[in-house]
C-alpha cells in the first residue's frame, strides 16, 4: 500500500469522523426511516468513498457529504414507495378460520415429524431439494456424491415422507371417531 493510499484512507477516516453526525441528521430530517438511518449513513460513506477522488475540495466537505445524503435520501424513499406499491398490490389472504388453522399447524407437524424421521443422509438431500431448492447437481457438487446417488436418496425420501403423512391422513378418521366416542 502506498503513502499516497494510506494517506487518502486517513483523510476519509478523519472525515468520517468528522461528519458522521452531520450526515445522520441530514437523513433523519429528509425522511429516512429511523430503523433506516444506519444503513442509509453508512451508504453515503461508501458513496463518498467510491467519489473520494472527483471531490472538489472548492466546496465544503460538509455541502459536498449533503449532496451524497440527500441523493442516498432519495433513492430510499423511491425504493420506500416501490415496497409500499409491491404490497398494497397484494390481495390479503382470506381470513381462515380456527379450525382450518389447527388444521394446517398439525399437518407441519406432522411432516417435520416425517422429515426428523428420514436418516440424516437422506433427510440432508431432502432438506437442500426441497426446502433449500437446490438443484440434483448442485447438491451432488456441495455434497461430493455421485448424481445418480442423490436422485435416488431424493426418490426414497420423498417416497419414505409421502408414507408418513399418507400414513397420517388415514389414522385422522379413526382419531376422530375415538375423540368423539370418549365424549
Amino acid at each position: 500500500m502506498g503513502s499516497a493510499t494510506r494517506s487518502a484512507d486517513a483523510e476519509f477516516a478523519a472525515a468520517y469522523r468528522a461528519h458522521v453526525d452531520f450526515v445522520w441528521r441530514v437523513l433523519a430530517r429528509r425522511g429516512v426511516d429511523p430503523s433506516a438511518l444506519e444503513d442509509a449513513t453508512q451508504e453515503v460513506f461508501v458513496v463518498a468513498h467510491r467519489q473520494w477522488g472527483a471531490w472538489d475540495d472548492r466546496a465544503t466537505m460538509r455541502a459536498w457529504l449533503y449532496g451524497v445524503a440527500r441523493r442516498v435520501a432519495s433513492t430510499h424513499h423511491r425504493g420506500q414507495r416501490r415496497r409500499q406499491r409491491k404490497l398494497a398490490s397484494l390481495v390479503p389472504p382470506e381470513p381462515q378460520d380456527l379450525e382450518a388453522r389447527i388444521e394446517g399447524r398439525a399437518r407441519l407437524v406432522a411432516l417435520a415429524q416425517a422429515i426428523d424421521s428420514l436418516d440424516p443422509v437422506y433427510r440432508e438431500i431432502f432438506v437442500l431439494a426441497d426446502i433449500d431448492q437446490l438443484t440434483a447437481p448442485a447438491i451432488a457438487e456441495a455434497l461430493g456424491c455421485n448424481l445418480n446417488t442423490v436422485y435416488t436418496r431424493l426418490r426414497r425420501a420423498r417416497a419414505h415422507v409421502t408414507r408418513a403423512m399418507t400414513a397420517r391422513e388415514l389414522d385422522e378418521p379413526n382419531q376422530e371417531r375415538q375423540h368423539a366416542k370418549s365424549r
